[in-house]
């Protein structure tokens, strides 16, 4: 008769089985790639494909490996410095505007050093005892929620490079969904008071997420579903991207020094309004949820629409009445889809992050965990707008109530979209 596993065999069996699958998804996702596609950097605030495939590793190496890995030896000592992104509590590194310029190590060399690294890690935790793994189970977990967020930056960073091309390649072909109408926008209200905020427990949450604390929050109204291109269609007929009124002064500033006059990716042909997508140009669905959207676009949206962008404590005390369903990555569409009904609160997660009003500031009592990986989240908290409820890009085992992504305002190039509060 078999024995019943121990709790270190349990959690070793499935710690190996979670980072063998988050890892694997890395590179499913290049499967449908060309070798030039790997290298090419389309501006700086996107790497090439390659990169994020050798920093992910990289980050396993440096902080799980290094410490812990009997003897162990760096498989490339300069890796060190190419493929750490922030982290200068570990070291220099290289400018990030020009990974794009760096053809070696090759894209068959950074393969090698995710399967070398892979081996080392799966070995050193088949074999840790009891507390050596209660040490370095936090740390692989903080490395495969990390590389599940480059996942999502490859795709996007993808569709960037794609879109420079006039030939609009395609990554893969997305199927068009289209309902025979835009469903009716409905509004649902809260009455807040004093709730609690932030990650409670101890499943894994950012540092960001906590600590769990009491917000006051008035009651207010917040939108059934995403804002639709049709509706952004009818905010640039009013003269939407032409109205500083609307729009805040560095937004306006923005607006005109990068020549904004519509959502990134769309594209006007004499037959109508095209959007580029990893699917290729495609006719605009009219009911799909707007994205590639600046905190700006969206502000000035809900401006115009006599509305306002909500907290990010409003929405996630809205978002504790839906279940955590929607169009993620797993879905292969690669692409925001169109809400089908008119029932209850819809799209609250995946298709598109939804830009707050919330800039992203520390929660009180915040304190950044010691050392480099300390480094993660805490220092960004400047000059930054809060992004809630994934995209069509996230992967469902990624996404939480109390996730707080993070963005300039005048990013564009992720999945970002509008819901109104009031």
């Amino acid at each position: 008769m078999a024995s019943m596993p121990t709790d270190t065999q349990s959690t070793t069996s499935e710690l190996l089985s979670h980072y063998v699958s988050v890892r694997r998804f890395s590179q499913l996702l290049c499967e449908p790639l060309e070798i030039e596609d790997f290298v090419v950097q389309s501006m700086p605030d996107a790497s090439p494909i390659r990169w994020h495939l050798a920093h992910t590793t990289w980050f396993f190496e440096t902080f799980v490996l290094r410490p812990f890995a009997p003897n162990y030896q760096p498989i490339e000592p300069l890796y060190e410095y190419l493929f750490n992104s922030y982290y200068n509590g570990v070291g220099q590194q290289f400018p990030r505007a020009k990974r794009g310029l760096l053809t070696r190590p090759s894209v068959a060399d950074i393969y090698l050093y995710r399967q070398t690294v892979d081996n080392q890690i799966q070995r050193l935790i088949s074999q840790a005892d009891d507390p050596l793994l209660q040490e370095i189970t936090p740390l692989v977990e903080l490395g495969l929620q990390h590389e599940q967020q480059h996942q999502e930056l490859m795709l996007t960073d993808l569709k960037h490079v794609f879109a420079q091309n006039p030939l609009y390649p395609i990554y893969q072909e997305v199927p068009r969904i289209e309902p025979p109408l835009v469903p009716e926008q409905t509004w649902h209200r809260f009455e807040g008071g004093v709730v609690e905020i932030g990650h409670a427990g101890e499943s894994f949450a950012y540092d960001n997420e906590t600590p769990r604390h009491e917000a006051l929050i008035h009651p207010f109204e917040i939108a059934g579903r995403l804002v639709t291109n049709v509706e952004m269609l009818e905010f640039m007929e009013d003269g939407g991207y032409h109205r500083p009124e609307l729009w805040l002064s560095l937004g306006w500033n923005q607006l005109q020094t990068g020549d904004w006059s519509s959502p990134l990716y769309w594209v006007h042909e004499e037959d109508g309004w095209y959007e580029f997508t990893l699917g290729g140009l495609v006719p605009l669905s009219m009911a799909a949820p707007v994205t590639h959207i600046s905190y700006f676009e969206a502000d000035a949206f809900a401006r115009w629409k006599e509305c306002r962008l909500p907290t990010e404590f409003e929405w996630e005390l809205a978002s504790q009445s839906v279940p955590i369903e929607g169009n993620f990555v797993s879905s292969h569409h690669f692409h925001p889809a169109s809400a089908q009904t008119s029932d209850g609160l819809r799209q609250m997660f995946g298709d598109t992050w939804q830009w707050t009003a919330s800039p992203y500031a520390p929660y009180p009592g915040y304190r950044p965990a010691e050392g480099a990986i300390g480094e993660y989240n805490g220092k960004f908290m400047c000059n930054q707008y809060v992004l809630r409820g994934g995209s069509c890009a996230t992967s469902r085992s990624h996404i939480r109530r109390t996730y707080r992504n993070f963005f300039p305002p005048e990013a564009r190039w992720q999945f970002t979209g509008i819901r109104l509060a009031r």
